[in-house]
């Protein structure tokens, strides 16, 4: 019997009914015991001593709390203190950029001090008073626009994921990398809020034959991409706002293009001028970088969309699951080319599946969050998911995405992420 047919034999969730039971059997043991179980786990952990658990009054309760607002910016709990961007552990690819502690990440979206950042020559300090947008080259009526000027026109809000197109890279030669954020922590998600740029472009009225533009930064080194105007008139955005407040200086300050699907690094940071033109401007960022080089030594050029990809979150590299039993099974898929339609989880390496429960609202082109029940025995298992979006493409093997693109790209990568869990509960990435 396949496992689809096991899933359609048990329609009713043997984790709901196993959990209710196991949750009346503890309601059922006298406070005391729950009192001298928790404080054997809560030492195990290095958590507080026995007197600040239930039903004991715990030491915060007794005293009153810190002042209200300090400081004036709000901030994380000390006890979050070890949720930080990191650098990647060698081999380290991206010297210049950070990545977001996506192992330790809830929901979907992305807070602005956890986004991760990719930089190539720096984060300029920007005076917003100063700075303008240009809009030139194959147009009727260009602009120069200030900032208050751009903040004018009809905004909207709307919740992507960005992406590097190096993210997981150091997985093309083999498991390198311990944690998911090591490996594929160059992919974050947020609420961005700008100016749709076809508003600017009817505004400045394009000529008939517009076909490319061409964003520039205003950092050190000038990054231009490429875009075709296809891109602009749909759903590109002009943005100055991420998750409620203006963009912080590494996500651009005080303006930025944002592509959504698209890689990164086509989503120009600190956007101070977009030309129109009639053809591609073959940038050095799309021509001796950002390409796929394949195994005759041609290239794939102007792959703009990300693939759809996901990762399991938890449990994953570098953590330790402490005791057999139920646990939920959690990650994360997106895909560049829509929504996500379905996501599938192994236990066992790829040779059965069982279809998770995708964390609703599904939106396109945005982070979603995938979760299926699993009752670990105890066994070794090799962990793994598979996305499918809604255009039916279905995220590959490693040993097909290397079929079919060999091992000489740097960029794209975007295969099944296996972790191994051996007998004492350890997680680590593996390939298999």
């Amino acid at each position: 019997m396949t496992s689809d047919q096991n899933k359609r034999a048990d329609p009713i969730d043997p984790f709901n009914r196993s959990r209710r039971r196991a949750l009346r059997r503890a309601a059922a043991v006298p406070v005391a015991a729950l009192g001298a179980a928790a404080a054997q786990s809560a030492l195990a952990q290095g958590s507080a001593a026995a007197d600040n658990l239930p039903p004991a009054v715990p030491t915060w309760t007794k005293q009153p709390g810190g002042p209200f607002v300090t400081p004036p910016y709000g901030l994380p709990s000390p006890f979050e203190k070890h949720v930080v961007r990191v650098l990647p552990s060698a081999p380290n690819p991206f010297p210049t950029g950070s990545r977001s502690p996506l192992q330790n990440l809830h929901g979907t979206l992305t807070p602005n001090g956890l986004f991760f950042e990719r930089h190539h020559a720096g984060v300029p300090s920007i005076d917003p008073a100063q700075h303008r947008l240009m809009i030139h080259g194959r147009v009727k009526r260009p602009l120069l626009l200030t900032m208050d000027e751009l903040m004018r026109f009809p905004s909207v809000s709307r919740i992507y994921f960005l992406e590097c197109s190096g993210n997981g890279s150091s997985q093309w030669a083999g498991p390198a990398g311990r944690t998911a954020q090591e490996i594929h922590g160059l992919v974050s998600c947020a609420e961005w809020t700008g100016v749709l740029l076809s508003t600017l472009l009817d505004e400045v009225g394009l000529e008939p034959d517009a076909r490319w533009l061409l964003a520039e930064g205003a950092d050190a080194a000038a990054m231009t991409r490429s875009v075709p105007i296809e891109k602009a008139l749909d759903d590109a955005m002009i943005v100055y706002a991420q998750n409620g407040e203006m963009l912080r200086s590494e996500q651009g300050y005080p303006v930025r293009l944002f592509l959504p699907g698209y890689e990164g690094n086509m989503s120009i940071k600190w956007l101070r001028r977009i030309k129109i033109g009639t053809a591609p401007f073959q940038t050095r960022e799309e021509t001796s970088k950002y390409t796929d080089t394949l195994p005759d030594g041609s290239s794939r050029r102007f792959t703009f969309a990300m693939d759809a990809k996901s990762v399991i979150l938890s449990p994953s590299g570098g953590q330790t699951m402490k005791g057999r039993g139920f646990r939920e099974i959690s990650g994360i898929a997106w895909s560049g080319h829509g929504k996500i339609r379905r996501v599938d989880v192994s236990t066992d390496g790829g040779r059965n599946w069982r279809t998770a429960e995708l964390q609703e609202p599904v939106r396109s082109m945005a982070l979603t969050r995938f979760r299926l029940p699993w009752n670990w025995d105890g066994s070794p298992a090799i962990l793994q998911s598979r996305a499918m979006d809604e255009t039916g493409y279905v995220q590959p093997t490693r040993d097909r995405l290397i079929a079919a693109r060999g091992l000489n790209s740097l960029y794209h990568y975007h295969a099944i992420q296996s972790w191994r869990v051996t007998a004492n509960g350890e997680v680590s990435n593996v390939h298999v």
